[in-house]
């Protein structure tokens, strides 16, 4: 079975030749950057060979519409329900991912095969509901059709680096927490921009579209310059706001813009890509990554809680172990989970 389904990739734009030679390392991002870091999936269920996954009940309740608490998940359960019906009727779990994140979900050059932290935990819950680890299809998708991927059911879940907040959880359901990050900023070593502060102010700065830290520079940009000024012509291009996180990288290396903000833990592993770049400053929020499902696919939400129940007592720290500990050690576990109250 394949692991993965991806769409063609768009050509670079004349990448090669604007790189301000950074070294091999550099170059070869550029180059997986600028096609599979631009890579769309459909944004329908034609394809699929399958019917749409049904869900069961409606908008969450009380703790989400307030958002007193946006971490807190539906409790664990490893009952079936319509969603996952659906999935064993099919016969396949089909899982939203990023394909360019280096560590977290990534295509292994010497391969071909998706690994990385993400990738891992898309296994078990395959393996938990289907029996098999193989049993899942990949789909590669940008940051900003995460949610629209989910919405119309192109993905059964989203296993991706996502952020759990209070707007999000107005749109799609999330799983507790498998993950703590934070925003910070990459920049060139030799860069004056010391952080998110004032050392910002007239850089060019790059973020991907519909991610929180697109968010925080709505919020407070320092006087940075952070969003596209499209003028309607044929060239336009995104430069300062991207689909995928990586372009920022991408665009980083070519002398586009001055600086990033991401998460800490995906910029984390594009300096062990790149030695020029690094992280600079300290992280400015606290972030908690969740699996991502459509609203209302309650019994597949309690599914991937109980999977994370399991998967925290030892696969967690051995993934970590495997992926991320070389670039961001002294992480000792997963966050702990909290549940919502009040409904059964």
């Amino acid at each position: 079975m394949r692991d993965d389904d991806t769409a063609a990739p768009r050509p670079a734009r004349g990448a090669a030749g604007r790189l301000r030679g950074w070294g091999g390392v550099a170059a070869m991002a550029v180059a997986c950057g600028l096609t599979a870091a631009l890579t769309l999936v459909p944004l329908s269920r034609g394809d699929l060979g399958a019917s749409p996954v049904s869900g069961a009940g409606g908008v969450l309740p009380g703790k989400a519409d307030t958002c007193e608490d946006p971490e807190a998940s539906l409790p664990p359960s490893s009952a079936d329900g319509p969603s996952i019906d659906a999935i064993k009727k099919r016969g396949r779990l089909i899982v939203g991912v990023d394909q360019n994140s280096y560590r977290w979900g990534y295509r292994n050059p010497a391969t071909g095969k998706l690994e990385g932290f993400d990738i891992d935990l898309a296994r078990a819950i395959a393996a938990d509901i289907l029996g098999s680890r193989e049993a899942v299809v990949f789909r590669a998708i940008p940051t900003n059709q995460r949610i629209a991927a989910l919405e119309n059911g192109t993905v059964d879940l989203v296993v991706r680096t996502m952020t759990i907040n209070c707007n999000r959880i107005r749109q799609v359901a999330f799983s507790t927490a498998y993950f703590q990050a934070g925003q910070q900023v990459l920049a060139p070593k030799d860069s004056p921009v010391k952080g998110y502060d004032s050392s910002l102010k007239g850089k060019r700065v790059c973020s991907a579209e519909g991610s929180t830290a697109y968010e925080a520079l709505e919020r407070n940009a320092f006087g940075a310059v952070y969003k596209d000024a499209h003028d309607g012509s044929p060239q336009d291009e995104d430069v300062h706001t991207v689909p995928n996180q990586l372009d920022c990288l991408v665009r980083l290396q070519m002398g586009e813009v001055d600086a990033v903000v991401t998460d800490n833990a995906l910029a984390a592993g594009q300096a062990a890509q790149d030695p020029a770049v690094a992280l600079k400053g300290k992280p400015f929020t606290k972030e908690f990554y969740g699996v991502a499902a459509k609203l209302g696919n309650d019994d597949l939400v309690r599914r991937v809680n109980q999977v994370l129940v399991d998967y925290r007592k030892g696969p967690w720290m051995k993934a970590y172990d495997t992926w991320l500990r070389p670039v961001l050690p002294g992480i000792t576990g997963p966050p702990a989970p909290t549940y919502r109250t009040g409904r059964p």
